[in-house]
């Protein structure tokens, strides 16, 4: 991807090519394999499930999935819900039905729904309400006449209403009693809608009651209060679909009817009491899709279709498909021991891109580095497995093969016969370092690869300098004719500044990436097939003491801070750059660097989150900290 591939390649000839035996030694066991998520945030990737379900332990509302297959393997998420008359939260809800029973036997009213099944496991309700003359308290509700009358023990002038039948069954007033009420003002009348609805008004409230029960939609108001002391509307409303059915008194008559309906549920109140309703939804967009009991089968259904989510019944998001960035990492090696272990480091990989192949002549001939244990290890994984093709950045030699058809038809016939044979996902073309005289002949080469490689199932990604407007159409790069043959460009934003370089500078400056991510896309490069390069190094400065430039030298971002400590480096922030300008003095010279930091690479990513692009493509792996990959999984 720059000068230090021919380093990477270099060292990959020395070492010789990695044989299927060698690989399989090194094992594949490396690369992750499963995924920890929070509701439906991933938060870190793990070799084995049981690391990511140990993980997984320290989170509520947390699960696991086999990247390959996104495959549903464990959850913590509640299996029952702890209901008081339709009113719950979050914290009443537990893993196992004994849990959900200890904390329903806390309350004087409380109903079990089972997640994961259609209604609720148990349920005590309310059957009894107790007055005080027309005066009653939402504590003084019953699940037994006996717990009723034992209440009413303590208080005179007390009935008990039955809430199945909504009438007066039970009082503790003598005949005289009753009598003397009777001969009391007549306060208590008869109304619908607000409107007295009977000629008479009654002193004793039984008596109302029972004229209310013979007038449909009526209640009873003391209109010397103004308050409505007894309802004669059915309570519980059976829905179907969110539509009501019907309206009963008793709610074990409601949920006996509703239990009958599919998509049924009991409210009162605006509040439901029970439903046989399925815990989650499906929904693509805005658009509702389908209702689960289960989070794998809902999962496997959203899985079929892109930008979808699940939610449960408060709304929480549980999973989601909806578009991510893709993450895209170069070895700069083609070694598979050295492969594996940069991929072990990771979180989120998409896509590797060991640097496996190079035109070696002019004549077409190709060296092959490739390892097919390493392909294998990558589909295990769930990683797509794109090689490197370079051409040695020899300018004359990519020009002495452009102009020679026979060279050109042999390469990609090899290159790509041999990356099916290996069972590859595609191929990623990195010629760099051409004549400006080249670009229709490149083009045409790279169109006649990409119709070859997708006769044979590959997809082909093609690097390209971050550049400028003003010189880019003398060079070999034409780049809306290459948009519309490749499925992916990566820019290679970095080396703004670099070893050949005639002043100091930051590897790339953020808005210098981001001027560049805008002159790639008003070169019609779709957003959908453009990914953006990022580099995980930077380039440390040496400068005399007369001020004139000596060298410079490439840090790797991993070694950063340990430099910094070290050298007692003094930093500030470099607002032209938008990174943090260290320097410091050793043997004479002053040494400055800009640094790459978590702050630098989070806005990197929030560049291709703007623009909307394809992903992130990182320059390369093991040059970072391992730590850096939870920030850019969470960043996905």
């Amino acid at each position: 991807m720059n000068f230090t591939v021919i380093i990477a390649l270099t060292l990959a000839l020395q070492a010789g090519m990695s044989s299927t035996a060698s690989a399989a030694a090194a094992g594949t066991g490396s690369t992750t394999n499963y995924r920890v998520y929070q509701n439906d945030k991933a938060l870190r990737e793990f070799n084995t499930s049981k690391g990511a379900i140990a993980y997984a332990k320290n989170f509520s509302y947390a699960h696991v999935e086999k990247i390959t297959g996104k495959l549903w393997v464990w959850d913590n998420f509640p299996k029952y819900k702890v209901y008081e008359n339709g009113f719950s939260t979050s914290s009443r809800e537990f893993r196992t039905l004994q849990e959900a029973k200890q904390f329903a036997a806390k309350l004087k009213f409380a109903q079990i729904r089972d997640l994961e099944k259609p209604g609720f496991v148990a349920g005590t309700y309310p059957k009894y309400q107790l007055y005080q003359g027309d005066k009653t308290l939402a504590n003084w509700s019953y699940a037994t006449l006996a717990d009723a009358k034992k209440a009413a023990k303590a208080y005179i002038n007390v009935h008990i209403i039955d809430l199945a039948s909504n009438q007066w069954i039970w009082d503790n007033l003598t005949v005289y009693q009753k009598s003397q009420q009777r001969l009391g003002t007549a306060k208590y009348e008869i109304q619908r809608d607000g409107v007295s609805v009977d000629t008479a008004r009654y002193a004793f409230l039984l008596d109302a009651l029972r004229a209310s029960t013979r007038i449909a939609g009526s209640s009873v108001v003391n209109v010397e209060t103004g308050l409505i002391v007894h309802n004669n509307l059915p309570g519980f409303t059976i829905t179907q679909n969110g539509t009501p059915v019907k309206s009963v008194y008793s709610i074990d008559s409601a949920v006996y009817a509703a239990k009958s309906l599919v998509n049924a549920a009991v409210t009162k109140n605006g509040l439901e009491w029970w439903t046989n309703t399925p815990y989650l939804k499906v929904a693509q967009g805005a658009h509702f899709l389908r209702s689960f009991h289960t989070h794998e089968s809902a999962v496997k259904y959203a899985a079929q279709f892109s930008d979808s989510i699940v939610t449960n019944a408060d709304g929480r998001a549980v999973w989601n498909n909806k578009r991510k960035l893709l993450y895209w990492g170069w070895n700069g090696s083609s070694r598979t021991s050295t492969v594996l272990s940069q991929v072990s480091q990771t979180h989120g990989l998409d896509y590797d891109s060991p640097s496996w192949f190079e035109l070696a002549g002019a004549d077409g001939r190709l060296s092959d580095y490739s390892d097919p244990a390493l392909v294998h290890a990558m589909k295990q994984s769930g990683i797509k497995l794109t090689p490197l093709v370079s051409n040695q950045f020899d300018a004359k030699l990519t020009t002495s093969f452009l102009k020679n058809a026979a060279a050109r038809k042999s390469f990609i016939q090899n290159l790509v016969g041999r990356l099916k044979s290996l069972g590859a996902d595609g191929v990623n073309l990195d010629f760099e370092m051409m004549a400006g005289s080249d670009r229709a002949a490149y083009s045409s080469f790279v169109r006649s690869l990409t119709n070859a490689a997708h006769l044979a199932g590959l997809t082909v990604s093609i690097d390209l300098p971050r550049g400028d407007v003003n010189w880019d159409a003398k060079t070999a790069y034409d780049h809306a004719e290459l948009a519309g043959i490749v499925d992916m460009i990566m820019i290679m934003a970095y080396d703004q500044h670099w070893q050949n370089s005639d002043e100091a500078g930051s590897v790339a400056e953020l808005p210098w990436v981001e001027e560049g991510v805008q002159q790639f896309l008003d070169y019609g490069i779709p957003r959908s097939k453009l990914m953006l390069g990022v580099p995980f190094y930077v380039r440390e400065w040496r400068v005399n003491a007369a001020g004139k430039l000596v060298d410079s030298k490439a840090i790797l971002m991993k070694d950063i801070p340990g430099l910094i400590q070290e050298q007692s480096a003094l930093g500030r922030f470099d607002k032209a750059s938008g990174q943090i300008k260290f320097t410091y003095n050793k043997d004479g010279y002053t040494h400055v660097f800009w640094a790459e930091t978590m702050d630098t690479m989070k806005a990197r990513i929030a560049i291709a989150k703007k623009y909307e692009l394809a992903g992130v493509a990182a320059w390369r792996l093991g040059y970072e900290s391992s730590n850096l990959w939870t920030l850019l999984l969470q960043q996905k």
